[in-house]
């Protein structure tokens, strides 16, 4: 088990999402996590907004982690989206996104968040991992792949 292995769902994936900008992805994941999580999606886009007001959360190599501590929240929660076309998110590679992570967590959960987005990280910074998730149709085998990354599963 790993510290993303409850984080994911199958209707918190989105492949092949048509979003041709940084606010579109994010009213994406709100619409994601508010179906799901009972949270108010423009709710969940201002907490990743006011995240992303203090520097840009790409990593570069076409990724990014967009996150934000959510008031209320009783468990970290995360979605998957994959664009259909890589957007300008000013990574500092400079290289535009395609895939995004999105990670709410409760506003107090600090140790937690960090060891989440520094998974995430790890899990992103794997070229053979990044590839599968830019190429992976299968909103299953995407899900299974977060899920169980570091694992022998």
């Amino acid at each position: 088990m790993n510290a993303l292995t409850d984080l994911f769902t199958l209707d918190r994936i989105a492949l092949d999402n048509p979003s041709k900008s940084r606010a579109e992805a994010f009213a994406a994941a709100g619409a994601l996590f508010a179906k799901e999580v009972s949270l108010d999606a423009d709710s969940v886009v201002g907490f990743l907004n006011a995240r992303e007001d203090l520097g840009s959360t790409a990593l570069g190599a076409g990724v990014a982690i967009p996150h934000g501590r959510v008031k209320g929240l009783k468990q970290p929660v995360a979605a998957f989206i994959k664009l259909q076309e890589a957007i300008e998110f000013a990574a500092p590679d400079g290289e535009a996104v395609s895939i995004l992570i999105f990670l709410l967590v409760p506003e107090k959960a600090t140790q937690q968040h960090l060891e989440i987005l520094s998974s995430i990280a790890q899990l992103l910074s794997d070229s053979d991992v990044r590839k599968t998730l830019a190429t992976e149709n299968s909103p299953e085998k995407v899900c299974h792949l977060l899920q169980h990354w570091g694992t022998n599963s």
